[in-house]
């Protein structure tokens, strides 16, 4: 495939009559995720009409408008909410559903929580920039401690949600992390993600220069990506630090990838069985 031919599939992607450019900040990581998710869709094949979008409020909540799959833009806290209902009664889409650090663990951790026990059939991109943009640039559930938010001038003082470990320990399948300095592998990442099987987590480590970065003077948008890279670490060669130099760093890499029953699957079994049952079988008096 040519170049000219990539750029005009990957535009395939997107709706042309909503407002461009988009309403993110000039320099924002919510594009760059949007366009590896839209690589790892047009990579695996899919056709659009099996592909949902679901997301909540905030930042990355726009993302769906502008995006030509079926798409629902929900709720605050209630994405994972909506889509497993979406996924139940239409369980041949890929549903993919995109949230911010405070949108997902705020209100909508405990949907988080239960969406990963289930192991429901879910691809949950969570965009983490450690702090809530859209409303003002207050401390998330994700700020890390002594950094400075609207509601914390003189510094958070409260620990940080592990975002993939949470994911982990609820009984994720799949759970990955990068960054959108990292593309490529984020590009993947969220690829094998869509493909599993299961509960499936992106933690994709963003940033807002406009709120979080400008309140803890990280600088201009090219500086916070920078820091970014600097910050941040391969699975791989984090194993051979100390828990001290691991410290502070942004750990990348496919954290979990493991097979387990879908609740989908398991939910037609009930329904099957209990027809059996209904109609004689196993012993059943039919009535």
């Amino acid at each position: 495939m040519s170049r000219e031919e990539a750029v005009s599939s990957i535009y395939g992607y997107l709706r042309p009559s909503k407002k461009f450019p988009n309403v993110w900040c000039s320099g924002c990581g919510i594009g760059i995720v949007m366009g590896s998710l839209i690589r790892a869709v047009d990579k695996i094949g899919l056709d659009k009409d099996d592909v949902a979008v679901v997301s909540g409020i905030g930042c990355s909540g726009r993302m769906p408008v502008y995006l030509d799959f079926n798409t629902m833009h929900t709720t605050h806290g209630r994405a994972l909410a909506f889509a497993t209902g979406l996924k139940l009664a239409q369980p041949r889409l890929k549903v993919i559903v995109v949230m911010g650090d405070g949108d997902a663990l705020a209100i909508g951790g405990n949907h988080f929580i239960h969406s990963a026990r289930r192991n429901i059939d879910l691809t949950a991109i969570v965009i983490n920039n450690s702090i809530y943009g859209m409303t003002g640039g207050q401390y998330s559930p994700t700020t890390p401690v002594d950094k400075k938010a609207t509601t914390a001038p003189y510094g958070n003082i409260e620990a940080p949600f592990p975002v993939c470990e949470l994911a982990i320990a609820a009984g994720a399948s799949y759970v990955a992390r990068s960054t959108v300095y990292h593309v490529v592998e984020m590009d993947r990442q969220i690829e094998q993600a869509i493909r599993k099987n299961g509960f499936s987590l992106v933690e994709a480590v963003s940033y807002c220069h406009t709120a979080y970065g400008r309140l803890n003077k990280f600088g201009k948008a090219v500086d916070n990506m920078r820091l970014l890279k600097e910050t941040s670490v391969s699975k791989t060669a984090a194993e051979k630090l100390t828990p001290e130099e691991q410290e502070g760093k942004i750990i990348r890499g496919v954290l979990v990838d493991q097979d387990k029953p879908e609740y989908c699957e398991m939910y037609d079994q009930v329904i099957a069985r209990v027809q059996n049952k209904g109609n004689g079988a196993d012993g059943g008096s039919g009535e």
